[in-house]
């Protein structure tokens, strides 16, 4: 089984020394990406579990950036070391709890000397510790009580691959992020309306003693960040405000001669904006973000700050002034933003699954590393009735419905982002009140062609729009550009299918309103500029005015299926006549589709009695039927055989801790003869929301 379409931003990314690349926490790996192309160049594989924190050894010299090592952390329980310029699997420390989160101080501190002997090398590892304690005295009877507080800040002497023995440096209800400073010298933690700050020694080993300040704030934070070269701490919370604290740890972490020299403040009314016996000198507060912080990053001369969050803009905070200028219309969330070795470079990892490489101080997006990105919240009344997902078969290219009204044209193979269509153009913000939805996206057989469908919300009543849209692709990158656009095609009614004709400019829509009609690419037989043509209306047909509930067309273009609530109907689509009528399901059909070449056509139902069922053309019967509730079918188009996504029944009521209902989906390819009979396999998919199934050009049979 091949994997792709991992996600790109559940970790903060790393850069290389050279700068030339990105390593990128990608579920169990870890992928390589060149900066220059965002093109990946190879992977480190070998983690059970997701991989939560990738350090890159920084090199000592100039002439020691082109040494490509690395050290990993994942939730299998594992540290890794890495020569990721091989790649090669140098060393494998088990720790045995799951690490959210490491920091190796000493690596950013200053190398040792030639003629010193190396220091032994620590991690501090925030880890979550389930194991459950037992009553130390033998006279009572021995009871299993589960610790209270699950997250835990360790020590890993990493050197001799154990844990620090008896080492723990705080508790905590869950595991949390551990940031550090750019120098090594201090590593913290959030912990509610708190912050746990460390100072790393100079001489680190496993029982040394480690200082440690809190700071307070009434709200609860999200984020820290360190000043490289001075005392300075900042922090965002849940409402958007930025802390800034000035002088950290001057009690606590000073020398013995600053001390005795008498320069620190103990006196409350000189520190201004400290709450209580914190150790700070000062604290002022920022305030832009309308929602909370998630990013903060100081710059690597310390003289800026940068911050975002859900608006999805970046902020530039002049530190000495507050003054701020900004990075707007990213479209998305932020979540990490990372300085490489080149001041020139930078990273910016975004909620939709998208690395952006930044020019510095322009903060110009020079590349982007685009990963799969989930379909975009529909109101409630729409859930279940869209198309989110379209297949290029002959390019192996995937069509998603996504965030801000756009279609994403994804890389099954290449397993990247191609380009993205914005379908309607909207001043959309993360956030913002879903005013239009994208009900439908399709593609035709050869890519060339992609229609879609949209609704514009009504505003109390008030406003209501639908639109059908057709687009052409003129080139390989298929950077699609809008031809015709078609207000209200089935009056006020929802469009329920499109389906292109496999060897003509041709196209279906139907609708729930009762009727279906027969699009056409004016001059198609003639024209060649698809991207300057215009589609009419070519021929409408109904059948007792029932609802239209799903559209198809045979393999060879000479019969259009149209479903009638429960009934099929069979149309010659060139002369708009009405050939058969075959069957009638238990519920409403959802969706239609030929078998390949053969003469079945596979229909699905949804509702109290979900149907799937497979019925001869030639015979005008039902082949066979089972009880499934499928959510989406792909067929083969030179084979007898499809693949369907189907929900488990008896897996479809589980629910998480919090009670949410969970719909784990099973899936099966399901095979059959052209005699009729029918043989099924099923192979287990991870649990989840999935779109759908396809099958590429060389007979894989591939999972969304």
């Amino acid at each position: 089984m091949i994997r792709g379409g991992r996600s790109y931003v559940s970790s903060p990314p790393a850069f290389s020394n050279d700068a030339k690349r990105l390593l990128v926490c990608t579920s169990n790996t870890v992928s390589i990406f060149s900066t220059y192309t965002g093109l990946q160049i190879t992977s480190l594989e070998g983690h059970t579990g997701p991989v939560t924190t990738v350090i890159v050894v920084p090199a000592s010299t100039p002439a020691s950036k082109i040494l490509c090592y690395c050290w990993t952390a994942s939730l299998d329980g594992t540290i890794k070391y890495w020569d990721f310029s091989a790649p090669e699997l140098l060393k494998t420390v088990e720790v045995k709890l799951p690490i959210f989160s490491m920091v190796i101080p000493s690596l950013l501190g200053k190398p040792a000397q030639s003629n010193e002997k190396p220091p032994k090398l620590f991690a501090y590892l925030s880890v979550e510790d389930t194991r459950e304690t037992t009553n130390a005295n033998p006279r009572k009877k021995k009871q299993s009580k589960p610790k209270p507080l699950h997250g835990r800040i360790c020590k890993c002497n990493l050197t001799e691959s154990r844990l620090a023995g008896g080492v723990t440096m705080a508790e905590m209800k869950d595991p949390e992020v551990i940031t550090i400073s750019s120098s090594g010298k201090y590593f913290g933690i959030r912990k509610q309306r708190k912050l746990l700050i460390w100072k790393v020694p100079d001489t680190e080993s496993e029982r040394v003693v480690m200082k440690k300040i809190t700071l307070h704030h009434t709200k609860k934070m999200t984020v820290l960040a360190f000043h490289p070269n001075q005392r300075i701490l900042a922090a965002g919370d849940v409402s958007g405000r930025i802390l800034i604290w000035r002088g950290f740890g001057d009690r606590t972490f000073s020398t013995s001669d600053r001390l005795a020299n008498g320069n620190l403040s103990s006196n409350e009314e000189e520190r201004p904006g400290v709450r209580d016996n914190d150790d700070s000198d000062l604290c002022t507060t920022w305030h832009w973000h309308p929602s909370e912080v998630s990013v903060l990053s100081f710059s690597s001369d310390g003289a800026y700050l940068y911050s975002g969050g859900k608006e999805g803009v970046l902020v530039v905070w002049q530190l000495d002034t507050g003054k701020k200028k900004f990075l707007p219309r990213i479209g998305s969330p932020l979540l990490y933003f990372i300085d490489s070795p080149d001041p020139s470079l930078s990273s910016i990892s975004c909620a939709d699954n998208q690395i952006h490489v930044l020019k510095m101080p322009s903060m110009e997006i020079l590349k982007s590393i685009s990963g799969i990105k989930l379909p975009c919240s529909l109101p409630v009344e729409y859930k279940g009735l869209c198309h989110d997902i379209a297949f290029d078969h002959s390019a192996g290219l995937v069509a998603l419905r996504t965030e801000n009204y756009c279609i994403q044209l994804y890389s099954l193979f290449d397993d990247r982002g191609i380009s993205e269509v914005q379908v309607c153009e909207r001043n959309h913000q993360p956030g913002d009140d879903v005013t239009v939805v994208v009900t439908l996206v399709a593609l035709s057989q050869d890519g060339s062609m992609m229609s879609t469908a949209e609704v514009k919300l009504a505003e109390e009543g008030i406003g209501g729009l639908i639109c059908l849209k057709f687009w052409a692709s003129g080139t390989q990158n298929k950077d699609f550009s809008l031809s015709t656009i078609v207000y209200e095609p089935h009056r006020d009614a929802g469009i329920s299918a499109v389906a292109f004709h496999p060897n003509r400019r041709a196209a279906v829509s139907s609708s729930y309103g009762g009727d279906f009609k027969v699009w056409i690419c004016n001059d198609e037989s003639q024209q060649k500029d698809l991207q300057h043509s215009g589609w009419s209306c070519y021929a409408v047909g109904s059948y007792k005015k029932k609802a239209m509930t799903a559209a198809t067309f045979s393999a060879d273009g000479s019969v259009l299926a149209v479903a009638a609530e429960t009934i099929i109907t069979l149309w010659d689509p060139d002369k708009n006549v009405l050939v058969a009528v075959i069957g009638e399901t238990l519920t409403p059909i959802m969706n239609l589709s030929f078998v390949g070449s053969s003469d079945y056509l596979v229909a699905t139902s949804w509702g109290s009695k979900p149907q799937l069922s497979v019925w001869s053309m030639s015979k005008l019967s039902i082949s066979w039927s089972y009880m499934l509730h499928v959510e989406a079918v792909a067929c083969a188009a030179d084979l007898s055989c499809f693949a369907a996504l189907v929900l488990h029944p008896e897996l479809s009521k589980c629910q998480e801790s919090n009670g949410t209902p969970v719909a784990r989906k099973r899936w099966g390819n399901i095979t059959f003869q052209c005699n009729g009979s029918c043989s099924c396999c099923y192979m287990v998919c991870q649990e989840g929301q999935g779109r759908g199934p396809c099958f590429s050009p060389s007979k894989f049979i591939i999972y969304i």
